[in-house]
């Protein structure tokens, strides 16, 4: 069988309200124990970013739902050529899906203008939204779907709000007279926010810039590693984890079970290490070039992880200047799935892109280390 080219020939992107600025995220997601954050001010001076988006008003009110933002996303590439009627395939990537049933895709495709489609839903982090882009390439590829959207959405700010952790102080405080939430608790409050993309696939290039997807690897790196990042569950001091069933009820809040936490030492120690194993094994499989790369999209959770990555690929032998590289973590935060979304959405607007280019998107996910990788070329 034969397969089929898939270009990518529309990109949208949706962020939520008004820019929030590093001195006002407190006034959304609210004063733990009535005092502003020691932590915040360290992180955020690691992490380079210095604005982001969040589904809420100030004081904490939601103002959007997940599922209502990635519609927002996909409703942006329906256009008089491309029809919500012609939608085949609904893809749908996220880490914080606004409940457990139903499927994330489904309550998407409930809230959008599409007749009866094949949905798929992917979990995890930061590498859910890739997956779901292999499917839609694969599914193109093959002739099952002349067409598929893909999407990378998350709504983390409403995890992250303080009367979440409250409980967890109140009880901390009949112990200790200065209470304070653990820094693997802490440490995300400050990283991650609010926004979807989505991506339109086609069997032809069709549109003003189509991009032709060359090629999609994803792999796990979990048999080598414990848990890092994780939610609705709770780390053992053996690296074992427990998820939320095993706790009772007044143990959620009072433990902040729910709360999205980092193993900060692991982050470190792995994230790094697996990113430049994944990169070599790409290279080979693929018989890749580097050199051939016009621009570099990584996904950065932080900007402390710039410099240690292009060293680290640049003594493995896969050296990319820095000029090829590009990011906008700084401005639009760390939207986990739909990052790389946003920065090829960002890259496609504001450059001048030429016929022949080579885009290659890495995108690194902590929750137990995967990684995954896509080349795309400018038609």
């Amino acid at each position: 069988m034969s397969l089929q080219n898939v270009y990518v020939t529309g990109i949208s992107h949706y962020l939520p309200n008004r820019p929030v600025e590093n001195d006002a995220m407190e006034d959304y997601l609210g004063l733990i124990g009535g005092k502003s954050s020691r932590t915040k001010a360290i992180v955020l001076r690691n992490n380079g970013i210095t604005q982001r988006y969040y589904a809420l008003e100030k004081g904490g009110h939601p103002t959007h739902t997940n599922a209502q933002m990635t519609a927002e996303a996909v409703r942006g590439l329906f256009d008089a050529r491309f029809t919500a009627r012609d939608l085949q395939l609904l893809a749908c990537g996220t880490a914080s899906p606004d409940q457990l049933v139903p499927s994330h895709a489904a309550m998407v495709h409930g809230l959008l203008p599409v007749p009866t489609a094949e949905i798929a839903s992917f979990a995890g982090s930061c590498a859910a939204s890739m997956q779901a882009l292999k499917l839609a390439q694969m599914s193109i590829a093959t002739g099952n779907t002349a067409n598929a959207v893909c999407t990378g959405s998350e709504m983390l700010s409403h995890w992250m709000l303080a009367k979440f952790f409250q409980p967890e102080i109140d009880r901390e405080r009949q112990l200790n007279a200065n209470p304070m939430l653990s820094f693997d608790k802490e440490f995300l409050r400050w990283m991650l926010s609010d926004g979807a993309g989505a991506l339109r696939l086609e069997n032809q290039p069709r549109g003003d810039r189509p991009l032709k997807l060359e090629w999609i690897d994803v792999r796990s790196y979990a048999n080598e590693a414990e848990t890092c990042m994780y939610v609705g569950a709770e780390k053992a001091k053996d690296g074992e984890l427990r998820g939320w069933s095993r706790f009772e009820p007044e143990e959620w809040l009072a433990r902040s079970i729910f709360s999205v936490k980092q193993d900060t030492r692991l982050l470190s120690e792995r994230m790094i290490k697996h990113g430049i194993q994944f990169a070599l094994e790409v290279a080979r499989r693929r018989d890749f070039d580097v050199a051939t790369i016009d621009h570099f999209l990584p996904h950065l959770s932080s900007e402390l992880f710039r410099e240690p990555m292009y060293a680290g690929l640049r003594d493995a032998g896969l050296h990319i200047p820095k000029d090829k590289w590009f990011t906008n973590l700084s401005q639009v935060g760390n939207v986990a799935t739909a990052s790389f979304i946003l920065m090829l959405e960002e890259l496609v607007r504001t450059r001048e892109l030429k016929s022949g280019q080579r885009i290659m998107v890495f995108v690194p996910e902590s929750a137990r280390f995967s990684y995954a990788a896509a080349l795309l070329t400018v038609c």
